[in-house]
């Protein structure tokens, strides 16, 4: 299989390489290791449809009779027949055909693992990736239909809100931005209403700190949420808030080049004449609500 993407988590994080697969819609399988630990996710445009690893807590059948769906004789039963069957069916085919279980019940069962299993890849910083472009190394017989940026905000409203907000914003003094969002992604994505006030704060002028402290909410709360809202890839981060100082120092420099550009423009006399300092004509520059410089 044509490795297509690969990498060391650190230099990207999680969240950034299912952003980077969800933004290109791309489909096909990305393996995550970490030490002995190995989690395969299937995407299809850009969408998380199936997931597994070896380290699962149950298969299908055990999360079934673990969420009352079956009784532990039905799923023995169901075991028992795939086990002597000559066409080798699903488990999940066999339920139903048992009428043990409905497809809907396999499929919220089946989301609910899924789901699971993405918020815990979250909290993994370090490891490897491989994405392997229009392959998957099984088929599965329920799939499911989950949108990345609503699993990232899922997976970090779980998260220690203290140490992974100091990994995301190392610096407060930022700017953040409203990110631009695929239009098919837009009406899917669902956020709290706690959410959503944070990010009708974000107007690409205020830094992280002042959403904090404009927001209503606690401040650690806001900016958790920030972070959040960054992960999922619905906002973006920029440099530093330009101050007052920082304007009146360009000003400054750009006084001072046109000031060279025009002592050069004058330096040739035209027709033999001669140009003094008294040549110069008085250059002002106005500064709203400041002093205006003058020379």
């Amino acid at each position: 299989m044509d490795q297509d993407l690969q990498g060391k988590i650190g230099r990207f994080t999680l969240p950034e390489i299912f952003q980077l697969i969800s933004t290109g819609r791309k489909t096909g399988t990305l393996g995550i290791q970490k030490d002995d630990d190995i989690v395969m996710v299937y995407f299809r445009k850009g969408r998380i449809i199936y997931g597994y690893g070896p380290r699962q807590a149950y298969h299908l059948g055990e999360l079934l009779k673990e969420k009352g769906k079956i009784t532990a004789a039905q799923l023995q039963e169901a075991v028992s027949i795939q086990a002597n069957v000559s066409s080798s069916k699903r488990l999940g085919q066999i339920l139903i055909e048992k009428n043990y279980v409905s497809a809907v019940d396999l499929e919220q069962v089946v989301r609910g693992q899924m789901e699971e299993l993405i918020y815990s890849l979250l909290s993994w910083e370090k490891g490897s990736f491989k994405f392997y472009e229009n392959q998957y190394p099984t088929e599965e017989e329920i799939t499911v239909d989950i949108s990345v940026e609503n699993a990232i905000l899922e997976g970090v409203r779980r998260l220690d809100e203290q140490n992974r907000v100091r990994d995301i914003f190392p610096d407060t003094g930022l700017v953040v931005s409203l990110a631009p969002l695929p239009v098919e992604n837009q009406s899917e994505i669902s956020l709290k209403s706690e959410e959503w006030s944070v990010l009708a704060l974000v107007d690409g002028r205020r830094t992280i700190a002042e959403i904090a402290s404009t927001s209503s909410r606690p401040r650690m709360d806001t900016i958790h949420r920030l972070a959040s809202l960054k992960l999922a890839g619905l906002i973006v981060v920029g440099g530093k808030k330009r101050t007052d100082k920082d304007r009146l120092a360009d000003m400054a420099d750009n006084l001072s080049r046109l000031l060279e550009e025009y002592i050069e423009m004058k330096s040739i006399p035209p027709r033999g004449e001669k140009t003094t300092l008294k040549d110069l004509k008085e250059i002002t520059i106005v500064s709203p609500g400041k002093d205006n410089f003058e020379i």
